[in-house]
């Protein structure tokens, strides 16, 4: 196992490069076994995916289902020891990536039971559980949900309010869960339950628990979803379930960890649905703005089209360059990815939509009608900033998460001053490290000297990021926890740094393997993202000093004393 996280480092002002360089890539025999399965996919889109029809019925017909199902498609991912294809996490990644392209409700239904469900079982579960779940959930002979949010608990855990209570031998569940993907469909959900009895304030215990649709398990209808319509999600109803010691996944009591190491994992291959839908649109949008002719030429020569295409483009490039990156990180077990795992979740639900929003852009009045479809990617996309967890939450994640390594450091050199003897040694390297912050910047070496600027670029744009960290925490301190504004910005600047470092590592290996004009068009792109990626990272780092963050939360309180927008002319 690879000790580290890339993304922690740079909180630090690190850049531990030998963890991104070179570059994964699949190798066969899997690149072949991937290649295969992305053929069998299209071909199946094409003879059976019909995605205005499954948007129109909110439903997968059963007869897709099948297909899915003959294909393997439900445990690509997991283990052949327990059925499955078990295909590395750039493989899978790829497949759902795929999966995504033809239909997002398609690849969200597969992801639903074999991300989430299937995962948290393999992972989690008993040899026993694996045994008995994972053959029958990777053939897709029984699918699975995973049952975590309720009504007023999305993402506070300690409003859940289904219960595990003690039971004779075993355990009894009751509650309700809500917005479980894939509910209708499934035989078997992973659910979470607080062991503790709830009351105000109180942080529960909280286990996860595997169980089978039977007595006392119900679902509602589907809801009736602005996008995503062929995903059913519905409500989860358990009355009194007896449930034996056997299906408690992990340690009883630490169902958290369970839930946050299954989601994390989770957001790599989401992340590639929302890759996949962003090269469907822009292979759409590119083909539709050649195709549609004004003034005598067709629209896609006029230079603001240029620009939307252009900045499409360099959208998903960086998105795809940091999911297969991060896929990467996953299969060298480099130790901690779940910065990365969010940053990808982040950008590319964000990614999506800018796509998108040009997309439906570009095709004028026709985006608003059916049955061209631009109208459904643009409620299809919305739902990937909900998907896991709100996108400003994963923020707070990412800066708060970020920022602990350091406030860590600090606050073991706060304590060394006040004991100096017994903390000489702590405090020689944090003078050290002090003297080689102020006259040396960390490098990014291994980036091929074609992009020599952009390696400057990320390397400068680190060490501003670096001292921005260490003067939000000095400023800040504990508080940094409440300090939204601030955990926003930096897990911006955290964002594009990331993105910036992964185009930098695939293009340098890509002029590697083609040479410079055999890479010209990442080359390209490269450059682009860099660009638009450094302004961005200046402007988030310039605003945790001069902004006007109290005035607009001024501004908002006011509108919770008017109930609503105070203006009127009359």
């Amino acid at each position: 196992m690879n000790e580290g996280s890339f993304s922690k480092a740079l909180f630090f002002g690190v850049i531990a490069e030998e963890l991104i360089f070179p570059y994964p890539l699949l190798a066969d025999p899997e690149r072949e076994r991937v290649q295969t399965l992305v053929h069998l996919i299209g071909r199946l889109a094409d003879a059976e995916i019909d995605s205005e029809r499954i948007d129109r019925e909110a439903a997968l017909a059963p007869e897709l289902l099948s297909s899915l199902k003959e294909l393997g498609l439900f445990g690509t991912g997991l283990p052949a020891s327990h059925g499955g294809m078990g295909l590395t996490a750039m493989g899978y990644t790829r497949v759902m990536e795929e999966l995504g392209a033809a239909d997002p409700s398609v690849a969200l239904s597969v992801f639903a039971s074999e991300s989430l469900a299937a995962r948290a079982i393999q992972q989690f579960g008993s040899e026993e559980l694996k045994q008995r779940y994972l053959p029958q959930l990777a053939s897709g002979e029984k699918l699975g949900a995973f049952a975590l949010a309720e009504e007023g608990s999305g993402s506070d855990a300690s409003a859940m309010r289904t219960l595990l209570s003690p039971k004779g031998e075993g355990f009894s569940l009751s509650g309700e869960k809500r917005w479980v993907t894939g509910g209708n469909l499934a035989d078997v959900f992973v659910v979470f339950a607080r062991t503790s009895a709830p009351h105000s304030g109180n942080k529960p215990h909280m286990s996860a628990v595997v169980v089978e649709r039977g007595p006392g398990v119900s679902t509602s209808d589907d809801h009736d979803k602005l996008g995503l319509r062929g995903a059913g999600m519905c409500d989860l109803r358990l009355a009194d379930v007896d449930l034996t010691a056997a299906s408690i996944l992990g340690e009883p009591g630490k169902g958290h960890a369970v839930a946050m190491e299954v989601l994390s994992a989770a957001r790599v291959p989401l992340s590639g649905v929302f890759l996949g839908m962003c090269r469907r649109i822009v292979g759409e949008s590119v083909r539709w703005v050649q195709a549609r002719y004004s003034f005598g030429r067709s629209i896609g020569e006029f230079s603001i089209i240029k620009d939307k295409v252009a900045r499409m483009l360099s959208d998903t490039f960086a998105v795809e360059s940091m999911v297969h990156l991060t896929a990467g990180l996953v299969d060298q077990h480099v130790e901690d990815t779940s910065l990365e795992s969010s940053m990808c979740r982040v950008a590319g639900s964000e990614a999506l939509w800018r796509v998108v929003g040009d997309a439906v852009s570009l095709a004028g009045g026709s985006a608003y009608v059916r049955p061209h479809a631009f109208e459904r990617y643009l409620r299809d996309a919305r739902g990937s900033f909900v998907i896991d967890g709100t996108n400003e939450i994963l923020r707070c994640f990412i800066a708060l998460s970020g920022m602990h390594g350091p406030g860590r450091k600090r606050s073991e050199v706060v304590g060394a001053m006040r004991e100096p003897v017994k903390g000489f040694g702590l405090l020689r390297d944090f003078a050290v490290r002090k003297v080689k912050e102020t006259f040396r910047r960390e490098r990014l070496s291994r980036a091929h000297p074609l992009l020599a600027r952009e390696a400057v670029a990320f390397e400068e744009a680190t060490d501003a990021f670096q001292q921005a960290v260490d003067r939000a925490l000095t400023e800040h301190g504990t508080e940094i926890a409440e300090m939204q504004y601030v955990q926003l910005r930096i897990a911006n600047a955290a964002i594009d740094l990331y993105a910036l470092a992964a185009c930098i590592a695939r293009t340098s290996r890509a002029i590697q393997q083609r040479g410079e004009e055999g890479a010209r068009r990442e080359l390209d792109m490269t450059s682009m993202f860099s660009r638009a990626a450094v302004l961005r990272i200046r402007g988030n780092l310039s605003k945790l000093a001069d902004n006007d963050d109290e005035l607009r939360k001024l501004i908002a309180s006011r509108a919770y004393e008017d109930n609503g927008y105070p203006f009127d002319v009359l």
